[in-house]
């Protein structure tokens, strides 16, 4: 359905932390959408049409959805499980909750559930990581189908250092990853990801498969962790005594390259940085959850000026909250904590076009260029009454973007748009 959305509009054409000319804002904007796609995006007073459907968000922001590039599925039921720290919270919360996710039905259920609570929190399009069962790739992939989302998930591939329900094999891992990448990847607007689920968890033949794949299908995406924790760093060169480091590891079996998607990346050494920026490969923040595990500090500056290329994620459920929002609050103190500044159009931008490119996604999702997807969040800086009081004050469009990153939450998304349509309390679904 063609369609007209009005508001104050905001994207991002370039990166706030590089130029002083990054963004565009129109104060009474309006987004023409058509099969699921934007046809053009300017003044309401050029755009509108005589007996073409509007819809009215103002006095409201519209942005891009929010883009979330490292995030469980088999964790939705995990936030908030009490914890010591990463290796110990796996084996007590994650791996059992996990382990449902062989029933079909339940993961079905939880698919569900999942991308609504990612539309409620104004968020679009995600990479997730399914659990090791090809029952909760298949489920999720179908439901994001529905929606017509653009998701990148795969299969864990896990097969030792944990429980046995959540183990695979290296070949059953390869079987499954290789029918779920002829299944999914490329049908609608659905993205394969490697999943090999870290070093600990991965024997060297399974990630000697899951070299395979990437080298046979060079065109999915890899998406794993590493450095979060130092224990876990250290038990990774225990199993892996010939590797250089951690990212070696990854390196030695073909894993590391510009769809590479690494998750927490804390605890770095310079020649990791220097092989990151070399090769391409993504570094993740996942503030709420570096915090919440005692993981440490992300040096967001210090991976920029080397030319590693960073996205921010919610990592739910070792993160705290679904929300972008909360998500780019907790990023903004821990760089605070790391001397370093986190402006809120950088915020905004790393949240949406930012992420976009770490995904290597931009022409897709984003931004509001037309012929992209009509991906939308719409944000209301007066959603609470706190909010409301503060707003009383803010004179800028910036202060206006600090509110929603510092104060916001599910309240502050008014509504949001997959593919041109509204999706929030589960509207919208196929």
């Amino acid at each position: 359905m063609r369609q007209l959305i009005r508001g104050r509009i905001l994207d991002f054409h370039a990166d706030p932390a590089e130029t002083a000319d990054h963004h565009r804002y129109i104060e009474d904007g309006a987004i023409v959408t058509d099969a699921g796609r934007i046809e053009a995006v300017g003044d309401y007073s050029a755009l509108r049409q005589d007996g073409l459907a509007e819809i009215d968000h103002r006095p409201h922001l519209i942005l891009p959805g929010f883009i979330d590039p490292h995030i469980h599925f088999p964790q939705l039921q995990v936030v908030a499980s009490w914890g010591a720290q990463l290796l110990d919270w796996l084996q007590d919360y994650t791996f059992p909750a996990e382990a449902e996710f062989a029933d079909p039905d339940h993961s079905r259920t939880m698919a569900g559930h999942f991308l609504d609570m990612l539309a409620m929190h104004g968020t679009t399009s995600a990479v997730a990581f399914c659990s090791s069962h090809r029952a909760s790739a298949e489920a999720l992939f179908g439901a994001a189908l529905d929606r017509e989302m653009a998701l990148v998930a795969g299969k864990v591939m896990m097969d030792r250092g944990a429980i046995p329900a959540v183990h695979d094999t290296a070949q059953s891992s390869y079987d499954d990853s290789k029918a779920l990448i002829r299944d999914w990847h490329g049908r609608g607007r659905l993205r394969y990801a490697v999943t090999p689920r870290f070093a600990i968890t991965s024997t060297p033949e399974q990630l000697q498969a899951a070299g395979a794949l990437a080298a046979e299908h060079p065109d999915c995406h890899i998406q794993t962790h590493m450095s979060e924790n130092r224990d876990e760093i250290a038990l990774t060169l225990q199993l892996y005594p010939q590797a250089r480091d951690y990212l070696d590891v990854y390196e030695t079996y073909g894993l590391v390259g510009p769809r590479t998607l690494l998750g927490h990346s804390i605890h770095l050494e310079p020649r990791e940085i220097a092989r990151m920026a070399e090769t391409g490969a993504r570094a993740v923040f996942c503030p709420t959850s570096n915090l919440f595990l005692g993981s440490g500090l992300f040096d967001a500056d210090g991976l920029r000026a080397a030319g590693v290329v960073s996205g921010i994620a919610t990592d739910i459920g070792g993160g705290t909250s679904w929300s972008m929002l909360a998500t780019l609050a907790e990023g903004y103190k821990i760089m605070q904590l790391r001397g370093q500044k986190l402006t809120p159009f950088a915020a905004f931008h790393w949240a949406t076009r930012g992420n976009a490119l770490a995904l290597g996604m931009a022409d897709e999702i984003g931004t509001l260029a037309p012929g992209s997807a009509a991906d939308l969040v719409v944000l209301n800086a007066r959603a609470t009454p706190a909010m409301a009081l503060r707003m009383a004050r803010a004179q800028t469009l910036s202060e206006e973007l600090f509110i929603l990153q510092i104060m916001g939450c599910d309240r502050a998304i008014a509504e949001t748009y997959i593919a041109g349509r509204p999706m929030k309390a589960g509207r919208g679904k196929g």
